[in-house]
Formats: C-alpha cells, sequence, structure tokens
C-alpha cells in the first residue's frame, strides 16, 4: 500500500470518527396515515401534519359531531323511542329493539364506545326531528367552528354518500371544540359503560373500542375509531401529560395506534406548555396607562426550550385623550393590544383593558400577592 493511499484512509477513518462526535438530528417523525395532523388543544398550534387539509372520507369519527350536538341539545335525559329505521341501520350495533325507549344520554355513550350505527339514526330522528334535519344541524355547527374542507351526509359515517367526507384539520378543529364540553369529555374518556336492557334481565355493557384508552396508552384520555371498506382506517384521539393536552387524527392509517403514541411521544418530549402572559396588571412606562391596564386571562402556548428565546412581547396604545379622559369612567375598555411574537410570527394579540370602574379586574390569588410584595423587596419590579 503507497504512503498516499495510507494517507487517503487515515483521513477517511479521523473524518468519520469526527462526525460520530456531531449532534445528529432526530429523524423525521413519520405516519402510516394518507391524512394526519397532531395539534395542541389550547392554542390550538399544528405541532405535525401531513395532508391535513385534504378531503378524504372518515367514517366513525362523524360521531363526534353527531355527539357533541345531542349533548349540547339539552335533551340527554329524554327517552328516545327507537324507530326501525334506526334498527335496520348496516354496520356495528348496539342491538338495539324496535320501538324500544332509551334514555338519550345512553344512546351517546353507546355511540362513542361501541360506535353504534342504530344509535346514530336514533340520536338524528330525535334530536334533529329527522336524519335530513339532523345533517343540516350538523353542516351548520361545522360551517360555525370552521370546518371548511367537510361536508357531513349522515350521522355515522357509513359509506352510503358521495358527499361524506372531512379532513385531518376540520376533525382536529371539531375535537378541539367537543372537549371543552365537559360532559363530551366524560363520554370520550369512559372505558366501560352500563345502560339498562328493558327487555332482559342484564344491563347491556359496552366497552370502549379505543385500545388507546383501554390498554395501549397510559397517557390517553379518550377519542373516537372508525373504519369502512372506503375510509380504511381512521382515528382521533386525545391524551394529556405534564399539563400538555393533544389532539391527534390520522385519516386512512394502516397502523393508526402507533402512529398516534409515535406522535404524543414526540410532542410531549419536545414542547412544554409555557404561560407567555399572565393575567392582570402589565408593566408599562407610559404615565397616563400605568398601573391601571391590565389582560383579563393568561396566554399559553407549546413551546420548545430553543423557541422560549424567541418570544417578543410589544404593546400599543391609544393616544390619551387628556381633554375627554380626565375621568377613569370616559376612558375606553380597550386602550391597546399586546402582541406576542415566536421570531417573525404572530402568535396571539390581546386585548389591554383599562380600569375604568366598568371592567372586571382579575383578582390576585394570596399567592400572586405575596409574589409581587417578595419581588418589590428585592427590587426586580
Amino acid at each position: 500500500m503507497t504512503y498516499f493511499r495510507k494517507r487517503l484512509i487515515l483521513c477517511i477513518i479521523i473524518v468519520m470518527i469526527l462526525i460520530g462526535f456531531l449532534p445528529q438530528k432526530t429523524s423525521a417523525l413519520s405516519v402510516s396515515a394518507k391524512g394526519a395532523i397532531l395539534i395542541e388543544q389550547e392554542s390550538g398550534r399544528i405541532l405535525y401534519e401531513k395532508n391535513a387539509h385534504q378531503r378524504m372520507r372518515i367514517a366513525s369519527i362523524t360521531k363526534i359531531m353527531t355527539a357533541i350536538i345531542a349533548i349540547e341539545s339539552g335533551k340527554l335525559n329524554d327517552m328516545v323511542k327507537v324507530s326501525n329505521k334506526a334498527v335496520r341501520t348496516e354496520g356495528s350495533s348496539l342491538y338495539l329493539q324496535p320501538n324500544e325507549e332509551i334514555k338519550l344520554e345512553h344512546l351517546v355513550y353507546g355511540l362513542m364506545l361501541r360506535s353504534g350505527n342504530d344509535s346514530a339514526v336514533a340520536i338524528a330522528e330525535h334530536v334533529g326531528g329527522s336524519l335530513d334535519g339532523f345533517v343540516f344541524l350538523m353542516n351548520q355547527k361545522a360551517a360555525e367552528i370552521g370546518m371548511q374542507n367537510t361536508e357531513f351526509a349522515n350521522p355515522h359515517g357509513l359509506d352510503d354518500h358521495e358527499n361524506h367526507y372531512s379532513s385531518a384539520y376540520d376533525m382536529a378543529i371539531l375535537m378541539r371544540y367537543a372537549m371543552k364540553n365537559e360532559k363530551f369529555r366524560e363520554i370520550s374518556g369512559t372505558k366501560v359503560y352500563r345502560a339498562p336492557n328493558p327487555n332482559e334481565k342484564w344491563d347491556r355493557v359496552w366497552r370502549n373500542k379505543n385500545k388507546l384508552l383501554t390498554q395501549l396508552y397510559p397517557y390517553s384520555t379518550g377519542g373516537k375509531t372508525g373504519y369502512t371498506k372506503r375510509a380504511k382506517r381512521t382515528l382521533v384521539s386525545t391524551a394529556s401529560k405534564d399539563g400538555v393536552d393533544l389532539i391527534a387524527v390520522t385519516i386512512n392509517a394502516s397502523d393508526d395506534w402507533n402512529d398516534h403514541m409515535n406522535m404524543f411521544n414526540r410532542a410531549f418530549d419536545t414542547y412544554d406548555l409555557v404561560k407567555v402572559v399572565e393575567e392582570g396588571d402589565i408593566q408599562t412606562d407610559n404615565n397616563f396607562y400605568k398601573g391601571k391596564v391590565f389582560v383579563d386571562h393568561d396566554f399559553k402556548y407549546p413551546l420548545t426550550k430553543e423557541e422560549e428565546q424567541e418570544i417578543k412581547l410589544t404593546m400599543d396604545f391609544l393616544k390619551p385623550n387628556k381633554n375627554e379622559w380626565r375621568k377613569p369612567e370616559n376612558v375606553p375598555d380597550i386602550v391597546g393590544t399586546l402582541t406576542v411574537n415566536l421570531g417573525d410570527e404572530t402568535i396571539e394579540e390581546m386585548p389591554i383593558y383599562f380600569d375604568n370602574g366598568n371592567n372586571d379586574r382579575p383578582k390576585e390569588t394570596f399567592w400572586h400577592t405575596l409574589k409581587s410584595i417578595f419581588l418589590v423587596i428585592l427590587g426586580v419590579r
């Protein structure tokens, strides 16, 4: 071996050793689904997406909309008479009996846990007056909450209409909306539910089909499964850990359980839910506004450690009208805007309120007051 070749081999070895000491980028997250998204629940921030706005068939995750409309109807204590049409609905079933009477609340549990298509039709006929009436309510709600790539044609998600579709992003919007409802959260996170059986001595027992909740994932808090031959496997699920609440959606996925766990784990390892702005008084050097302005709620946002250093807050105030604003009650309720930027991107704009006697100023807790006094003593504020 020549001297030159020895030197070349030695250089290659040295370079390879040095490369091994360089920090390695984590591998890109990969999911089996054709459409997928992961969002943080409080802020709605998108943490991962893949074909998130593409319109696709969605199967039984449709029932999230059916459930929230039923809950919001205020009729959960109603007794529902089950029609022959409901009983004859194909696919997954609660095996309801013609003309039996069952509490609407029980039907919603059966809808979400066992994905009963007969339950979906019974709910729709009772709450909407008819299937068509209920579908109108579904599309009205979809438009109201901003589901722009969605059209509902039935309450269950069966492939009996061509104009029944949504997107991963829209379904995340829907789940985020639904999770604000305490009753929906309770139902979605229930593993086993018992309902009276009018024709037998024993209760009906429904076990949740969501294996993330019942078997696979300790941080799972609920969700809804789905499958049809045309839509393939669909799944919406939620998870919580260390104050971070996540929503994941996959459509047409061959490995959805692992897709969701991988998305959740990556986000929990990467992001913290940071209180960027705390409700209460705002510190400002403007003499007119000093000690008199506040924001009425916290702003929390999921951030990586690196992103926390990129947060910038700016405040813009109205120019004080000293002639008309001599009395506090004459000052407008909102006198400015607090803008939160992540790098060059604006992620939130919050109204700044003036303490004019018309606004409810947030009350300081004992610990917040103690902290403020302590900081003043130290000369921090």
